[in-house]
This record gives structure tokens, sequence and C-alpha cells, in this order.
């Protein structure tokens, strides 16, 4: 089955989602580079007005799952790869105007010599968007470059 055929089976919602998903990711591919990540992180702060509610009585964390799964299939299919940071800010972006908590999480280490930096959104301690566990094996920043979080008002 193709691509478009999968993406027509999704329900309206995980149209919506995965839609906002490849334009929000492709929107912070150009802020970070233009902006840097402290003026654009400014940015989405201030265009992402949070939402009254998650709304549809789900489950916070079922729905953020949810949005990470569909947020996940739309980086997989733009015509850039999108980095951690990327999707991450999309995530968290995501979450928040729908009214759902989450947290950007930046953590680094130094291997072989190099130094590696990783982003992952948390929700209550529970990793939304880091399926294969990387974020393990970084060791996370606190403060403000490191934490970034989406909370209803």
């Amino acid at each position: 089955m193709n691509t478009w055929n999968r993406f027509r089976e999704l329900s309206r919602f995980e149209r919506g989602v995965a839609l906002e998903a490849a334009v929000v990711m492709s929107a912070n591919w150009v802020g970070l580079r233009l902006a840097g990540f402290r003026r654009w992180k400014a940015v989405l702060e201030m265009l992402g007005h949070p939402a009254a509610s998650s709304g549809g009585g789900q489950d916070p964390l079922e729905a953020a799952q949810e949005i990470a799964r569909m947020q996940r299939a739309a980086a997989r299919h733009l015509f850039f790869r999108a980095n951690c940071l990327e999707q991450s800010l999309a995530l968290l972006w995501l979450l928040r105007t729908r009214g759902i908590e989450g947290k950007l999480r930046i953590g680094a280490r130094k291997e072989a010599g190099r130094f590696e930096a990783h982003a992952w959104v948390e929700q209550n301690g529970i990793v939304l968007n880091d399926a294969g566990e990387s974020h393990r094996h970084f060791v996370p920043f606190d403060g403000p470059l490191g934490s970034m979080e989406a909370q209803t008002p």
C-alpha cells in the first residue's frame, strides 16, 4: 500500500496532526538556521497559544503518545531529514496547542572524543518521541536551555 493510501485511511484528527507536524518541522528547520535556538524557541512560545484543554476526554498521556506517533510518521515522509531538535520542538508545539503538557529535554555526551547532543520530549517523566531510548545515553541539562515546557494556562 502506498503512502497516500495509508494517509487517506487515517482519521481526520490523525491527518490533521500529521500535516501540522510536517509544516512545523519545516518551519523549525528554517527557523533554527535563521534565528538560532533561543530566538526560535521564543517565537514558538509566542505563537503557540495553549488550548484550553486536551479535548475529547482522552487520557493526556494517550493523546500525547498518539500525537507523537503521527509526528514521527510525518517526519519519515518529509523532503528533508528532520533532526531530533526539529522533531522535538514540533512535538512540543503540537502538544501545547492541544493543551497537553510536555517538556523539552536536551542532553549531551562525549563519544569517541566528540561532543554530541540529543533532544526529546517527556510528559511526567515518560519519553514520548524516542522509541529507541537513545536519550538514556545523554545527560540532560537542567535550566533554560535544556528545559522548555508546554503547559496549559
